[in-house]
């Protein structure tokens, strides 16, 4: 039975969107313990695309979710969090042991940081259902028929080939059936190399209309001499408006089919404090948002907050201004919610954070 979500009744939601890829298991040891000290864990689901999934169902948004995951009950609990957040999960293949032989739900360990403590994850998700389960059997043109919008990143193509293959395949369909296109880089150091994150994710550029991050793609002077160095290359990670603006201006001319390229830059005073702006290129312009500065309770989550606040106010059509504000203001409001995704069920909660306005709400 189609999934019913009670927000689209008020709501509407002008695109319908779906997302691929891995949702885990996540435990945290409480109050800030780490693992050798904790005798209980907190446990939690996440996963970058099911977390931008379920916070933008949250926001009243048409969403759904596709993954495999074993079906037993931790494979089915997990599907069940992202339905009681609004999520459609028909898609979602419950596999068998035959089908994925380890039959399990992949897990991470999160040590929350605190003060000068940064905070640390620890990966337990080698030969999960989806790395398992022969995805050469998904339909994609079936999967993605009747959809808008089209969200996937550089994690799960880096679990193993067969994951790869698929979300470049997955683009290229979204591009063939005419969906809007979004990808996250989203590098992650403990599943592969940075030269093989480059080297794939670059593949994916083609197929992409909005792009979160400028890393981690090869963006080389010169194609047929790379000793010349790539355009990012010296590029701080705290960039000026001019270095950005210019970074994006060479990513639009190699891949004109990009029509909107964002990134969030942090400023981490300590395990506790950080600060947030991004730059976003949009309609041929560069925009920067403002900086926001606050302490916090769960930072793992906040780049895919970003992402789907973006995503959301693209979706409603917000100017420009509005639109890197909104989305920098997403990732600041995660910032004080436990767990991996944004919980947000009230867009006008997210434009107060974005006006600077954090008076009481009765």
């Amino acid at each position: 039975m189609e999934h019913h979500n009670p927000l689209l009744d008020n709501a509407g939601s002008p695109k319908k969107f779906i997302t691929i890829g891995e949702i885990m298991l996540r435990l945290t040891p409480p109050n800030y313990e780490k693992i050798r000290m904790a005798n209980n864990f907190e446990a939690t689901y996440g996963g970058s695309e099911a977390n931008i999934a379920l916070s933008l169902a949250n926001l009243g948004v048409d969403s759904t979710f596709f993954s495999v995951v074993p079906n037993n009950s931790i494979g089915k609990s997990a599907i069940r969090m992202l339905r009681s957040n609004d999520v459609h999960c028909t898609p979602v293949i419950l596999s068998t042991p035959e089908e994925t032989p380890t039959h399990r739900l992949g897990t991470y360990y999160l040590e929350t940081g605190y003060g000068i403590r940064a905070s640390k994850v620890t990966y337990d998700r080698k030969h999960s259902a989806i790395t398992e389960y022969d995805l050469r059997k998904v339909d994609l043109h079936a999967l993605l028929a009747g959809y808008d919008w089209l969200h996937v990143s550089g994690i799960t193509p880096a679990l193993n080939q067969t994951c790869a293959d698929f979300i470049l395949e997955s683009l290229k369909v979204a591009k063939e059936l005419g969906l809007t296109t979004s990808f996250d880089g989203n590098f992650r150091s403990k599943l592969w190399t940075w030269e093989q994150a480059r080297d794939y994710c670059t593949q994916c550029l083609p197929y992409v209309d909005v792009l979160l991050g400028i890393e981690p793609y090869h963006l080389w002077k010169d194609e047929n001499d790379h000793a010349k160095g790539d355009w990012k290359d010296g590029v701080p990670l705290q960039p000026s408006y001019e270095e950005q603006d210019e970074v994006f201006q060479h990513f639009i001319e190699r891949y004109p089919n990009i029509k909107c390229i964002a990134r969030h830059v942090r400023y981490a005073h300590s395990g506790s404090q950080n600060s947030l702006k991004a730059y976003m290129w949009y309609q041929g312009h560069t925009f920067e948002s403002k900086l926001f500065t606050f302490n916090i309770l769960d930072r793992v989550g906040g780049g895919d907050a970003f992402a789907s606040g973006l995503i959301y106010a693209m979706i409603r059509g917000y100017k420009p201004m509005d639109m890197i504000n909104f989305a920098v203001a997403s990732s600041v409001i995660k910032h004080t919610i436990h767990g991996d995704a944004n919980i947000t069920d009230d867009a006008g909660a997210i434009k107060a954070i974005m006006n600077m306005n954090f008076d009481i709400k009765r």
